[in-house]
């Protein structure tokens, strides 16, 4: 959903394992995408409070630090008892860039996008399975859009090894100004105690014509009730010379 996604980490999307219902489950936080539908009737907001990329790189013989805040949300609501809509904005954002003693802020407002989730029926309790189709319209002001539309196809599925522990793997596919991008992001989720539960995962990414990138992230859940939970996740990037971390704050509801 942000451009933090877009370079490799996302922290927005794996599968918890404290799912709000048999078949729902919020996609905060994480890079990859649950199974869980929205119930009809019902609205899933997940909001971030905020989302942060760091980054460290060397322009003209200086060090360069770039910092990035974004509110990045989602909503989702049930059409049918297997597929859900997906509203989404990056939200309001907010960057500053240091180099040579100097520095820059910025602020604007990010991307919308528009999706379809529809869950596969596997017949098999501890399997699931979903696709998506998405579009990320390059609405945002400059420095905190995409610059062009990226329409993409997701896959998702998850297992079930019992109730302490699951694992899920997404793929997206997706192209923007006709060059084509697949990511990875192999994951595991796992139940610490009582309502805490946590996650993580690699995050592989081949963008046509760039280097190969990785990431790797990590992240806690904290399930208040059944229609609420807090997270935090941090990750860095392992591809490069370059400095990068991200971090987050969020929190999701069921209405």
């Amino acid at each position: 959903m942000s451009a933090v996604k877009t370079v490799g980490f996302i922290f927005g999307a794996a599968l918890s394992i404290n799912a709000m219902a048999a078949d729902f489950s919020f996609d905060r936080p994480g890079a990859g995408m649950g199974t869980g539908i929205t119930p009809v009737g019902k609205l899933a907001w997940e909001q971030a409070l905020p989302s942060a990329n760091y980054n460290e790189t060397m322009v003209n013989g200086e060090k360069q630090k770039t910092v990035t805040l974004n509110g990045d949300m989602l909503f989702r609501t049930g059409l049918a008892k297997d597929l859900e809509l997906q509203l989404g904005w990056q939200g309001p954002a907010w960057s500053k860039v240091k180099r040579a003693g100097q520095s820059v802020e910025e602020d604007g407002l990010g991307d919308v996008s528009i999706g379809i989730k529809k869950a596969i029926d596997l017949d098999d309790d501890k399997l699931s399975m979903a696709v998506a189709a998405e579009a990320i319209l390059a609405t945002g002001n400059d420095g905190f859009s995409n610059d062009d539309d990226i329409y993409s196809i997701s896959s998702a599925v998850a297992y079930d090894f019992s109730d302490l522990i699951s694992t899920s793997i997404t793929m997206r596919y997706e192209v923007q100004d006709s060059n084509w991008a697949v990511t990875a992001v192999p994951t595991i989720e796992y139940k610490i105690a009582d309502k805490w539960s946590g996650f993580s995962e690699l995050v592989y990414r081949k963008v046509e014509s760039e280097p190969y990138q990785y990431s790797l992230g990590s992240g806690v859940i904290y399930a208040l009730n059944t229609r609420m939970q807090l997270d935090a996740s941090v990750g860095v990037d392992l591809n490069g010379k370059d400095k990068s971390y991200q971090s987050g704050l969020g929190v999701s509801f069921l209405f």
